[in-house]
């Protein structure tokens, strides 16, 4: 009995020796098999996309010109015909001055010139009587030098010299009334230009409007004593003031980083949230100086605004596209390695091997970046933790979905007129 317990011992040890040594080589197996697995990656494909950088900015709406309407001539106010949001039409008569003096003075220009153009009607006829007497008179001494000298002695000598002289007398008479014509024609041309001054003063009481526009402020009333713009008197106040408001300047500042990206002509969409309105607009101006204290640059855009549903001191949002680049080859920025001075690649081939690949790389946004040389669509690259593979060494691809297509926005500022809105209902 004693034996028989002794060998069912020794058998149990021996089972557990060789169970303990069979899980030991299993562990080993175990391990070996997992070193031997590739190490696994992210990866995405190069795809084609666009990339685009947008910058948001608030504008604001200014009139395309603002005109302070002075009258030429001082004076009374007679009559005012606009006030306050009137719109009026160019050359519109806006005002009517009252100026005595300058009715005096235009009924003696009149007279003047009157009085000129009669003198020259004298000086004509004096010059018609002149030339009749020359003609006699010629005529005379002419008869007598030719009796003289058909019949020599017949006339006497002092009679022929007194004809010849008469003759000459007459011929001097004509000089002297086309001369008195020629004076008398100078100052008609005098009195006609005084007339014409004096009248032009005299239309300048009529004041009209030097542009089509709003009335967007109104200084003077009837009866108020007007001073001609003309003065050097600087406090003068206009009549009222003008705005050309059916064609407006959106003036928007740039950022001096992106002021590279502003040309004329370059296209921009445009909010105007207080009227919930969009359109596309066109760069046509800007300062090309950028500002010491805000480090900005006035860009304008013109809005045609014949409804005048805009009016100006209203804000707008303008997104301006920066740089853009339309199907392009796009990989995610994170599978960028900078190597030195040059931008790499991780790529996989077709047996899931990595090679480091140099790449020439264009606008980047903030998820993508333009392949302009180096990969081709469907290309694959690791993204993030390059610095853990190795060149020629096998990996497992764990593929990721990354977009084609980037917008990245900056902003300058924008009116939120709806925040704007609640904030003050609080």
């Amino acid at each position: 009995m004693k034996r028989s317990l002794l060998l069912l011992g020794a058998a149990l040890v021996s089972f557990g020796a060789v169970f303990s040594v069979t899980g030991c080589h299993s562990s080993a197996g175990t391990a070996a098999a997992k070193s031997a697995a590739p190490p696994s990656a992210r990866v995405a494909a190069a795809q084609r996309g666009d990339i685009s950088h947008v910058l948001t900015v608030a504008g604001q709406f200014q009139p395309y010109q603002v005109v302070d309407v002075h009258p030429k001539v001082s004076g009374y106010m007679k009559k005012i015909n606009v006030d306050i949001g009137d719109i009026v039409h160019q050359g519109e008569t806006l005002a009517v001055l009252e100026v005595p003096e300058l009715r005096a003075q235009l009924e003696q220009s009149v007279f003047e010139l009157k009085q000129s153009q009669q003198e020259i009607a004298r000086a004509a006829q004096e010059i018609k009587r002149a030339e009749a007497l020359n003609f006699a008179l010629h005529a005379a001494s002419v008869r007598l030098e030719q009796a003289a000298a058909t019949r020599p002695g017949l006339v006497a000598q002092q009679e022929l010299d007194d004809a010849k002289s008469k003759d000459l007398d007459s011929q001097a008479q004509i000089d002297a009334a086309k001369a008195a014509m020629a004076a008398a024609q100078q100052h008609a041309e005098s009195a006609r230009a005084e007339n014409e001054r004096v009248q032009a003063l005299e239309d300048y009481t009529n004041v009209t409007a030097p542009i089509a526009g709003v009335v967007i402020w109104r200084y003077a009333d009837t009866g108020a004593l007007i001073q001609g713009g003309t003065e050097s008197n600087q406090s003068a106040l206009p009549i009222v003031r003008l705005s050309q408001s059916s064609l407006l300047r959106l003036r928007f500042p740039v950022p001096e980083n992106d002021v590279k990206y502003v040309h004329d002509g370059d296209m921009l969409d445009v909010r105007v949230d207080a009227i919930n309105r969009s359109f596309t607009g066109k760069i046509v101006r800007f300062t090309r100086n950028v500002n010491f204290e805000t480090r900005t640059m006035e860009t304008e855009v013109d809005v045609e605004n014949n409804d005048l549903s805009i009016s100006p001191g209203m804000y707008a949002n303008a997104a301006l596209r920066l740089d853009h680049v339309g199907n392009a080859v796009t990989i995610p920025v994170d599978a960028l390695v900078l190597n030195g001075q040059q931008e790499t690649v991780y790529v996989l081939d077709s047996s899931n091997h990595v090679h480091v690949r140099k790449v020439d790389v264009g606008i980047e946004g903030s998820k993508l970046a333009e392949i302009r040389g180096g990969l081709q669509p469907g290309d694959r690259v690791i993204i993030g933790g390059q610095e853990k593979y190795r060149e020629g060494e096998e990996i497992n691809p764990l593929l990721a979905s990354e977009p084609a297509s980037e917008t990245v926005q900056e902003t300058g500022g924008m009116i939120d007129l709806k925040a704007e809105n609640s904030g003050g209902e609080q």
